[in-house]
């Protein structure tokens, strides 16, 4: 009945941009905090930015002051604006939210080539 659908990954060059989105459906989105995490060949997922229901935001180090974790309540929808990128952001990206139950999206790759 959930379901979290991620967009917006794609090809890129080192220092360019991409803005990810992740739609939810089948549940009242404004009650939860969202998160992104990343996986890159051989290395475990990784927490990258949450954004709480009150829209206070964390993020890993690795990324601050290049990404930016932001809300629709509207559209049901989290984004993650992703700047300067580097060939080291090169992963599968996937929104999370944490009820009592666990929801994935499906992933969409980012890769940051030139």
């Amino acid at each position: 009945q959930v379901q979290l659908v991620e967009s917006g990954g794609g090809l890129v060059q080192p220092g360019g941009s991409l803005r990810l989105s992740c739609a939810a459906s089948g549940i009242t989105f404004r009650l939860y905090a969202m998160n992104w995490y990343r996986q890159a060949p051989g290395k475990q997922r990784e927490l990258v930015a949450q954004i709480s229901r009150t829209y206070s935001t964390t993020y890993v180090d690795s990324v601050k002051g290049r990404f930016t974790i932001s809300r629709d309540n509207a559209k049901n929808t989290v984004y993650l604006q992703m700047n300067s990128l580097e060939p080291e952001d090169t992963a599968v990206y996937y929104c999370n939210m944490r009820t009592p139950m666990n929801y994935w999206g499906q992933g969409t790759q980012v890769t940051v080539s030139s």
